[in-house]
């Protein structure tokens, strides 16, 4: 089923094994059964699509033939497969890039996030959506209300981290919630906490303008250069979304008795040292994070009852033909929050 006269040719903006970005004609794929073709609208630029952009890879995934990045999407259906009946064509979708395969441990186990054969969009080699139309199944394309932006829906993707994140820390009403690292996952994680009735949400960082936009969202904030973060708050949960080393020992040490540790953000290296004696001195719980599952009804959720507004953060729009400069805006502007290409 389609709607209207369906173009036979699509524009996507590629990127080379040389790093630069061109523009491309490329054929429009088709719905298979059980899969929607969907007409990109919004696609959230993310610190992994930057990252390729100036490095070609990230550990292991390697931009070794022409990729296609974005994965923070959202969009119309435009035309549905065989025994697709529950969406109908015209339907604004929030689209979740990680496809697992469905059949190992991980996923029969309800973990599909950890799914070893997960197809990643923009993870090399699986592309993503700087492009005008994509495939999906029709379980990761998530409706969204009318009344909810493309540029919120597309969002909706790095809000499901933090749905995540305080999912696995339990964070319910009354919890004092860090977050370390006030960038856009760290926001979002902190907006996720306070929607779910988290009594105190700090966020530290040494950006001054991140902590500028955090303050203004109403958070309280802390740069723990000026200020020690164990000697000035006391949380029962940690949300640590920077990765660094510094702000992982300093937050662990905020941490009451029988807290927990969520590991969000990723560290530069593999190897990170933990306060081992404080952990086991107060009883803590430490746990990492991978993504997400089953997290977009929530996330949607959130933002269509305002209990989560996605649309403050978006800092500046581009087209697809200014995915170069989206991709290099940060540079321009270090108090940006989130840059959304529009298609």
């Amino acid at each position: 089923m389609t709607s209207g006269t369906m173009p036979t040719s699509q524009r996507v903006n590629v990127l080379s094994p040389e790093l630069t970005l061109h523009m491309e004609e490329r054929d429009v794929p088709q719905a298979g059964p059980g899969e929607v073709l969907v007409r990109v609208h919004s696609v959230g630029v993310c610190g992994s699509d930057i990252h390729y952009f100036e490095h070609g890879r990230i550990a292991d995934f390697i931009v070794e033939t022409p990729l296609v990045l974005g994965h923070e999407s959202s969009g119309t259906v435009a035309a549905v497969g065989e025994g697709v009946t529950d969406l109908p064509v015209g339907s604004k979708v929030a689209l979740e890039p990680g496809i697992p395969c469905g059949a190992c441990e991980q996923c029969r186990a309800g973990r599909y996030n950890l799914c070893p054969d997960v197809q990643f969009f923009a993870t090399p080699p699986v592309d993503g959506t700087f492009c005008e139309y994509v495939v999906v199944p029709r379980a990761f394309a998530h409706p969204v209300p009318d009344h909810v932006s493309f540029d919120a829906a597309a969002l909706v993707e790095p809000l499901s981290v933090g749905v995540w994140a305080c999912q696995k820390a339990n964070v319910r009403l009354g919890t004092r919630v860090l977050v370390t690292g006030a960038g856009p996952v760290g926001v979002m994680a902190a907006l996720v906490a306070r929607a779910n009735g988290a009594s105190q949400v700090t966020l530290s960082d040494t950006n001054a303008q991140r902590l500028a936009k955090a303050a203004a969202l109403g958070f309280d904030t802390i740069d723990p250069t000026e200020r020690s973060l164990p000697d000035e708050v006391t949380a029962d949960v940690l949300l640590e979304c920077s990765g660094a080393p510094a702000a992982i020992d300093a937050g662990v040490r905020s941490v009451a008795p029988a807290g927990t540790v969520v590991l969000v953000g990723m560290s530069p290296s593999t190897m990170v040292e933990l306060p081992v004696g404080v952990i086991q001195g107060r009883e803590l719980w430490v746990t990492g994070t991978f993504r997400y599952a089953h997290t977009y009804p929530t996330a949607i959720n959130l933002v269509a009852s305002g209990a989560v507004d996605l649309d403050a953060l978006v800092s500046m729009t581009y087209s697809l033909e200014e995915a170069g400069e989206a991709l290099t805006h940060a540079k321009r502007d270090p108090a940006a929050m989130k840059v959304v290409v529009r298609i």
